[in-house]
């Protein structure tokens, strides 16, 4: 078995795009749009399946906002450093909310990032990352 893909409903597919190929560094893969269901999907990151996990942004015709529940948690990105992901994500216009640290109990060093329908995305350091591939350079 393998990770193909996670699904966000986002309320501006145009935004979400713009935030995870402009602030995140992922790429546009491919877009479906089915009027007949009234959706529209976009597939980003930073790679294709099967070698690649990506993202599916769901937009759903006339819903703009979803309520978040108490069981999403976050998506992570791996990163060469973190500070230097975050001073990039906020230059690009990213919203930060959590700044580059260790995490409680440990010494991985995380940071957050808000995408602008409130999804959660955590950046981990990982010393052994290859930059090549995920735009946070």
């Amino acid at each position: 078995m393998r990770l193909l893909h996670t699904m966000l409903r986002v309320g501006n597919l145009q935004r979400s795009i713009d935030f995870y190929t402009q602030v995140l560094g992922m790429t546009l893969l491919r877009t479906s749009d089915n009027p007949e269901y009234r959706y529209t999907l976009a597939f980003v990151g930073y790679g294709s399946n099967p070698d690649h996990a990506e993202l599916e942004l769901t937009y759903n015709y006339g819903v703009t906002d979803y309520v978040m529940g108490t069981a999403y948690g976050h998506i992570a990105l791996a990163v060469p450093n973190a500070k230097a992901a975050c001073d990039k994500i906020r230059t690009a216009g990213g919203n930060i909310t959590r700044e580059a640290g260790p995490v409680k109990g440990g010494n991985t060093v995380i940071a957050f990032v808000t995408d602008p329908d409130g999804y959660k995305v955590e950046l981990i350091e990982r010393a052994e990352h290859h930059s090549e591939g995920t735009g946070l350079r």
